[in-house]
């Protein structure tokens, strides 16, 4: 597995522990920023990870802003992603299985850094079910292609 990893100035934090963990896991991954505390804009460091992860470059993508939101709105304009706003382990396991999220959201101001580790754990370690999740995930797919 290879996973994309970015943050907004407000995600930086737990940006870090997620690389933390996924060192821990031997997942590889590379991470596209940012490098700063000064205020950027989200769409700079969504937009790209989502690409590279709509192209195949990668397998997934985690993204962290201060609520996940912005992060999360700008990545599912990308053709071919499913990004997941998610602050419970409930969701975490539930989009994988259910709806094949290939990205992750998150929002540093909303939840702390264990929580989001054991999010991403969760979410990077869960299959997809498919099964009767299939026909639904594939009418996204055909929604998308018209």
């Amino acid at each position: 597995m290879k996973v994309a990893i970015a943050s907004d100035h407000g995600g930086v934090n737990i940006r870090e522990e997620i690389k933390g963990l996924m060192s821990e896991m031997g997942i590889e991954f590379e991470d596209f920023g940012c490098e700063c505390g000064t205020s950027v804009d989200y769409p700079d460091y969504a937009l790209p990870v989502a690409e590279k992860v709509a192209s195949g470059e990668f397998d997934k993508g985690i993204l962290i802003c201060g609520t996940g939101i912005g992060m999360s709105i700008a990545a599912n304009k990308v053709k071919g992603i499913r990004c997941a706003l998610v602050h419970d382990l409930f969701s975490a396991k539930a989009t994988r299985e259910h709806n094949d999220s290939n990205m992750l959201a998150m929002g540093e101001r909303v939840i702390g850094p264990g929580l989001a580790r054991e999010i991403a754990k969760v979410w990077l370690t869960t299959d997809y079910e498919g099964g009767r999740h299939e026909n639904r995930v594939g009418k996204i797919k055909d929604y998308e292609n018209k």
